[in-house]
């Protein structure tokens, strides 16, 4: 009962859903789930790469370049192109073309300008008065007859040639090739998709809507889209199953291996360490202590403090201001 509401619920598939699912279901364990995981180790790679190489080097560089920006290249280019073009027109050209136009241009326009007007009105006034009737007689009045009796007709009948041969070659082959060629092969193509394409779409689209459509509407209703939800639902339970599997991977590490280790190195090894230590110090000492008392039976001397008294006498003067026996060779003591 359980199963058929389930099933109730979800819409019912039927059979075919049923069969395509288990594989499916495979398929996902099998190859959705090492594909996501990929995908998530990529992603976090990514993030972190992101976050702590890509973000600190492209900081650094930027801070490199406008650093060099600020004290290399832009008081370089001013160096190099600002200031020398400045120099050059403050105290070269704006000084030599002030003079310039002074004492040079200004007097050499006043000069010019005397010069037009002294020859506009003594030389081209006297002499335009003389030549206006030379050229009236004879320049004007034969230009007119040659360009009314002679210029006229031979442009008009230019003009006619032109537009002549513009319309035999131009106008007249077109007009041909429309009338005579288009027109009747645009109306045999009109002719022929009416009576032949139109009838032919026609069955076309009457056997792809009652033939392919349904089949394929089928298979896209009972296999596709089921096949796409199970994946996308595959998916979605990989990522959830790598989410839990790292929490409890997680959990495991610090429950199994980070706490005892830490309580392990507090509450063992620390204390081994400092019993090993002083340990270590005790032997030293004692060693230090015998070593002493063998060479001062050895060579004699007198007692001296053992060494770990002397290094704890800190404000005492006798033990830690007195100098050591010096040190006498067997060969110095027979001699």
């Amino acid at each position: 009962m359980q199963m058929e509401k389930a099933q109730a619920a979800s819409g019912g598939g039927g059979c075919l859903t049923g069969v395509v699912r288990v594989p499916v279901k495979i398929v996902a364990v099998l190859v959705v789930l090492p594909v996501r995981a990929l995908w998530d180790l990529l992603v976090a790679g990514a993030r972190g790469a992101r976050r702590h190489v890509l973000a600190p080097l492209g900081r650094g560089v930027g801070w490199v370049l406008r650093q060099a920006w600020l004290y290399v290249l832009r008081p370089l280019s001013l160096v190099l192109f600002y200031w020398p073009w400045v120099g050059l027109w403050r105290y070269v050209v704006v000084p030599v073309g002030g003079a310039a136009y002074t004492y040079l241009l200004r007097p050499l326009g006043l000069g010019a300008a005397w010069l037009c007007v002294a020859v506009g009105r003594y030389v081209l006034v006297p002499v335009g008065s003389g030549t206006g009737w030379v050229l009236r007689y004879v320049v004007v009045l034969p230009a007119g007859w040659l360009y009314r009796e002679l210029l006229t007709p031979l442009g008009h009948g230019l003009r006619w040639l032109v537009r002549g041969l513009c319309m035999v070659v131009f106008v007249w082959p077109w007009v041909g090739l429309w009338r005579y060629g288009l027109v009747p092969a645009g109306r045999g193509l009109a002719w022929v998709g009416r009576h032949v394409l139109v009838p032919a779409g026609n069955g076309l689209a009457w056997v792809g809507r009652y033939v392919l459509l349904p089949p394929l509407s089928l298979l896209y209703r009972y296999v596709l889209l089921p096949l796409g939800e199970l994946l996308v639902g595959a998916w979605h339970i990989a990522g959830r199953i790598l989410r839990a599997l790292g929490r409890g991977l997680r959990r495991l590490w610090r429950g199994w291996v980070a706490r005892p280790a830490a309580w392990v190195y507090r509450q063992v090894a620390t204390p081994v360490g400092h019993a090993v230590r002083e340990v270590w110090r005790t032997a030293r000492a004692a060693v230090r202590e015998a070593r002493a008392e063998v060479r001062r039976l050895l060579f004699g001397g007198p007692p001296g403090e053992p060494a770990r008294s002397r290094a704890r006498t800190l404000g005492s003067t006798t033990a830690a201001d007195a100098a050591p026996a010096p040190e006498i060779s067997p060969r110095k003591r027979r001699g």
